[in-house]
């Protein structure tokens, strides 16, 4: 498919109908949320339902983990019609097929995971497939599914194919690894089957807590659609993002990406917090970046090099640390009021004071009136540009906007590798603009390293707000590896110790760059198997030092190890009440009391940490 990197549209999809709304490129963006409660209890799931709806949902999802919770759908819809409500309700279905079936009479949408749909619970285990024994499981999904399509069909239930990372069935994951290409792949056996026998009420999910995993899946769905003729609508979601701001950031990091090139027809935010928490901070992204809609033509022209399905970081050569191989680097308005400070901090026209081991950005006029320039470096706006090789520094930065005459930069920067570029927009479409830039540095052969400075205008009551744009303006910009650095500015009343946390936590959202302990914690559903959020907060405040490390924190056994593919340690719910640990993918302890299970987590973290300290390898 071609995507146009520097004009907003929406993806064409077909139009899905689910219940009394409809869905695709002809309608808005949905958001929706999924209760927590016991699919059982019809008055508590109704009330958390219509708490979801009163805060903008369109959609509410419930999880259906036996017949007995898809038969009462039937009371749960019928109180909700009671009571006014017109708002679909979407089955989760995990394990069991039959299930499915009964759902479809009941819901308005069901939601299936090819991962377990007919393919048995993964062991993690290595099997070779012939290309026969393949077949042959392939035509057990067709036996399954066919029947199921035509539930749906005399009922008039659309169908969520929702892939997960974390539950690719061993098959998929022993012909295609953990890869985007696997995960698509689980989709795709699918949708096949439902272009075949014309079942066109179909939507689809991929999900992953790696944010780079669930943008370059889902691009690669696109374009594997767009080439087998199939235009279904799209949900996106990153899954197990977490809590607070750590969640936000991380979801709309990949969102964001995704909405950005136009891709996604409805989407939920998965936080470990109550579900009608969720809608605002989807509503928000939705609306910001649905502000790019008619925007200002630019015309920019991609790189040949460039691979927007397997992208890669673009080629610097690094100044000071600044691009190459190095981390993204941050850079600050001011000094963070925290113990977390940025890499370079900006203080204009005046350097009045300075602190230990920090470095400093300088107008370049006032840095060529100072004596001593260790650990400070000159900036240059465009207009300043016959005065850079006036100047010596080993690090010199230079503010650029897309539409500068190229004749004005490109034989700077050949000239002067020392500059590294700040790119800066003021457009409609700013991730557009700004990605133009640097494909244009990119095709005319220049390496110099890019910052990308990004402005807000938020008050300290609108930090989330904030938060969600920052990362959402980002994403594809990292996503698509043209990132050296990230400068975010406000005009408000913010902290500078929000703007840069914020700033690191975008980074390290986009896999770039470790700076805090990462938890990949799922939202919590009817499945779930203990107190979640409690759990999540003693876990969080007895790990927050251990910088690096990634902890994942799992209602149940449906993600819990796939999901956490790259975590460290994993907690996850094996039984009422129950947790069981695990080491990577290895489960190490079983069946623990919830009342303990916390403490043999930190003990098993320890544990591993002194032996890895005197060099012995965990067991």
């Amino acid at each position: 498919m071609n995507i146009d990197l520097f004009q907003y549209k929406r993806r064409e999809t077909t139009t899905v109908h689910v219940g009394a709304i409809d869905m695709g490129s002809e309608f808005p963006i949905r958001v929706q949320s999924m209760t927590t409660t016991n699919t059982n209890d019809t008055e508590a799931c109704v009330r958390q339902a219509e708490e979801i709806i009163e805060a903008g949902g369109e959609l509410v999802r419930l999880t259906t983990q036996g017949t007995r919770e898809a038969e009462n759908l039937k009371h749960i819809n019928a109180q909700l019609r009671a009571d006014g409500y017109q708002t679909p309700l979407v089955a989760d279905v995990h394990f069991n097929p039959n299930v499915a079936d009964v759902a479809a009479l009941y819901a308005e949408k069901v939601r299936i995971n090819p991962g377990n749909y007919v393919d048995p619970a993964r062991k993690f285990i290595v099997h070779e497939y012939t290309d026969e024994a393949y077949a042959t499981e392939l035509n057990k999904i067709d036996d399954r599914f066919v029947p199921f399509l035509n539930i749906c069909k005399a009922n008039h239930t659309a169908v969520r194919i929702g892939v997960n990372h974390g539950s690719l069935s061993d098959r998929i994951r022993n012909r295609y690894g953990d890869t985007p290409a696997g995960i698509v792949e689980s989709c795709m056996e699918f949708l096949r089957i439902c272009k075949r026998e014309s079942f066109d009420n179909v939507v689809i999910s991929i999900k992953s807590s790696n944010t780079v995993i669930m943008v370059l899946a889902v691009r690669l769905l696109v374009d594997r659609m767009a080439k087998e003729g199939i235009k279904y609508p799209l949900h996106l979601g990153v899954t197990e993002a977490g809590e607070g701001e750590d969640g936000r950031i991380k979801s709309a990091v990949g969102i964001g990406a995704l909405l950005a090139d136009g891709i996604g027809d409805t989407i939920r935010v998965s936080l470990s917090e109550e579900p009608a928490a969720e809608i605002p901070v989807a509503r928000h992204l939705v609306e910001y970046i649905g502000r790019r809609e008619g925007h200002l033509l630019v015309p920019g022209t991609q790189a040949k090099s460039f691979n927007w399905l397997q992208p890669e970081r673009r080629f610097t050569r690094a100044v000071c640390g600044i691009g190459g191989s190095n981390v993204p680097v941050v850079i600050a308005s001011s000094p963070s009021e925290n113990k977390q400070e940025a890499d370079y901090i900006y203080v204009g026209q005046e350097l009045k004071a300075r602190k230990k081991g920090c470095k400093y950005i300088l107008d370049y006029d006032q840095y060529m009136a100072l004596n001593d320039t260790t650990n400070v470096y000159p900036i240059f706006p465009v207009t300043a540009i016959p005065f850079i090789g006036m100047v010596k520094a080993d690090l010199k930065f230079l503010v650029l906007q897309f539409g500068t005459p190229t004749d004005e930069y490109l034989t700077c920067l050949k000239l002067h590798p020392e500059i590294v570029v700040v790119c800066t927009s003021n457009h409609q479409n700013k991730t557009a603009e700004q990605r133009a830039l640097v494909h244009e540095m990119w095709e005319n052969g220049v390496h110099n390293p890019v910052v990308f400075a990004q402005m807000y205008r938020h008050t300290a009551a609108e930090k989330s707000d904030f938060q969600l744009e920052a990362a959402a303006d980002m994403g594809a910009l990292m996503i698509d590896g043209l990132t050296d650095g990230l400068w975010l500015m406000n005009d408000g009343d913010l902290s500078q110790s929000v703007i840069t946390d914020t700033s690191f936590g975008i980074l390290q959202a986009a896999r770039l760059r470790t700076s805090k302990t990462e938890y990949i914690s799922c939202p919590g559903c009817g499945r779930t198997l203990y107190e979640l959020r409690e759990t999540i907060a003693r876990i969080r405040e007895a790990t927050k030092d251990m910088k690096g490390l990634k902890i994942g924190i799992m209602g149940c056994i449906v993600n819990g190890p796939g999901e956490m593919a790259d975590a460290d340690y994993g907690y996850v719910g094996a039984g009422i009440n129950r947790v069981s640990l695990y080491r990577k993918q290895v489960c190490v302890e079983k069946n623990i009391p919830q009342e303990v299970a916390v403490e043999h987590l930190l003990a098993l973290i320890r544990k591993d940490r002194a032996q890895n300290k005197q060099g012995t390898p965990a067991e």
